[in-house]
């Protein structure tokens, strides 16, 4: 019969509340396809906020608005600059973990793939910016150094950082689905300072140790 459409090939119905299961399943599987291609069996996690920003980045944007405070001649503006160079001096001062993230990461895969033998721990992070993009760039700043990211479809998010290893890009719909990734294949985490999404993930892994759904050493 010409015309007929294949119910997989269906994309009305792929988007449907009816095809949730489907959906969840392939967040699951494609993934799991994936990291058995990419020889992905250990990571190393790596959570914390997305809008650290790198120490060069806060400090230019740091002198740009004290500048422009510096030059303000209305009174009404004052305290909207006075306030930007507040946070700015804020962002100065958290700078620091994005640039240890950074070298930590760069450490950890120099010594990762220093092991000849062995499977490689590889950075695995959210794949977004500030903390997660330390860890990715940490990882590429290693010559042939590989990172993760396990990104999530959000509306005022970027997409995944451009460390992230390319074939290594994920991009989840579900939270829980992509919280497994970070669970399942993690040897160790690093917690930075962050927001609600942070301590969400910090969290449910402390809650998966108590109720012992991870058996496994977690440091």
């Amino acid at each position: 019969m010409s015309g007929v459409e294949k119910s997989y090939k269906n994309q009305d119905f792929l988007n449907s509340t009816e095809a949730r299961a489907i959906r969840i399943l392939c967040e699951y599987e494609e993934p799991k396809q994936r990291f058995k291609k990419e020889g992905v069996t250990d990571t190393i996690v790596m959570f914390g906020s997305a809008r650290t920003l790198p120490e060069i980045t806060a400090k230019e944007a740091l002198a740009s608005t004290e500048a422009a405070l510096a030059a303000c001649e209305d009174d009404e503006q004052r305290p909207d600059l006075e306030e930007a160079v507040s946070q700015a001096v804020r962002n100065v001062r958290s700078s620091r973990f994005y640039e240890e993230t950074r070298e930590l990461s760069r450490r950890l895969t120099e010594w990762s793939m220093s092991r000849k033998g062995h499977p490689d721990y590889l950075v695995c992070t959210g794949g977004g910016p500030g903390i997660m993009e330390a860890g990715n760039r940490g990882a590429a700043d290693v010559p042939g150094g590989r990172s993760v990211g396990l990104g999530i479809s959000l509306p005022f998010e970027e997409k995944v950082n451009r460390f992230v290893t390319p074939s290594l890009g994920f991009e989840f719909h579900y939270f829980f689905t992509r919280k497994y990734w970070f669970m399942y294949l993690a040897k160790a985490m690093v917690v930075c300072p962050g927001g609600f999404g942070t301590l969400d993930e910090f969290m449910e892994l402390l809650t998966l140790i108590q109720t012992k759904k991870i058996t496994k050493s977690m440091p």
